[in-house]
């Protein structure tokens, strides 16, 4: 009997990743036109008679509000001119994360085959770390100077919980949940479980769309906090359903277990080892056992509701 399930498990395995790999060519093969416009090395390297030329080819860069002597200053400002530097020696070649988004994109594609990518623009937002990547309908802007490095001198005071992933690689992952943001509708019920659900599906979008990705660099953890998560799953979830928070309407949880911070507060010791958002990593791990469990479309699960995804999963942390 043993060896019956044994064989059955491998036939199972090998079916998966034979059509895993058909995937994978089909993506491979569509089309993606986009542009990637260095705005950051046009703006750097403007003279100011040049202006009024880079005004008319990026008006919406530049709010009629402000008269020219704004951006002149901004031109001449010498930290400006410091942050375009640093810019253009770590990014004077941008091409591997031009790789990236059409890969990306081809994915997104190939699940949303309506999908139209966005023209690129790299910008510099004077540190602007909380919103290091913008998307419009039109537009996609990159501040490169919010991926420095976590070291970087420009962010010497900043919290080290938040500069960890101003790195480089994690450029990809930002656009990403900046994409899956607009497909995953925002949860209906206040419950702890519909927003824990709500990320879950964030990031099951990108276990789709990034499958080369490390899954550390997708919830944006460092490669020893997955493994802390992981190997604490079975006492994090315990703690959810002994504390009956599951269904608890506490906003106050999000920031607890959701958002980005220093760690998580269960207020006992292990909240110094515990790491951030460990809601969301539950929820990713319930969605992922939903899909494991049905054979249903992207779509399909994005429109079901937590506390259904949450009743079918059969959810059962590792131990």
């Amino acid at each position: 009997m043993i060896k019956k399930i044994l064989l059955l498990t491998g036939i199972l395995a090998m079916w998966s990743c034979q059509d895993q790999s058909g995937i994978s060519e089909e993506i491979e093969k569509i089309s993606v036109d986009f542009k990637v416009e260095r705005f950051d090395e046009k703006f750097s390297n403007i003279t100011p008679e040049e202006l009024p030329q880079l005004k008319a080819e990026y008006p919406f860069l530049f709010p009629e509000r402000f008269p020219d002597s704004v951006w002149i200053e901004k031109i001449n400002d010498t930290i400006q001119q410091e942050i375009n530097t640093e810019v253009s020696g770590i990014y004077s070649d941008f091409s591997e994360e031009e790789e990236q988004l059409h890969s990306l994109f081809q994915h997104i594609k190939y699940y949303y085959p309506s999908f139209e990518a966005p023209t690129v623009l790299t910008i510099t937002s004077e540190v602007d770390y909380k919103n290091k990547v913008l998307l419009t309908p039109e537009y996609l802007f990159i501040a490169l100077d919010t991926y420095l490095g976590k070291d970087h001198k420009f962010y010497l005071g900043i919290q080290e919980y938040l500069k960890k992933n101003f790195e480089r690689n994690q450029i990809i992952q930002d656009v990403a949940t900046e994409f899956a943001k607009e497909e995953v509708p925002q949860p209906e019920a206040k419950t702890f479980l519909a927003n824990m659900i709500y990320y879950g599906k964030i990031l099951y979008l990108k276990d789709r769309w990034l499958p080369e990705t490390p899954n550390h660099q997708k919830i944006g953890y460092t490669g020893e906090e997955l493994e802390w998560a992981k190997k604490n799953e079975a006492q994090i979830w315990r703690y959810f359903v002994e504390r009956q928070i599951i269904f608890d309407s506490d906003t106050q949880l999000y920031s607890r277990f959701l958002y980005p911070a220093p760690f998580s507060k269960f207020y006992l010791e292990l909240d110094n080892e515990a790491p951030a958002m460990l809601g969301q990593f539950i929820g990713w791990e319930i969605v992922r056992a939903y899909m494991d469990e049905y054979e249903v479309s992207l779509q399909e699960m994005l429109a079901t509701d937590a506390e259904t995804i949450f009743n079918k999963a059969k959810y059962k942390p590792k131990k």
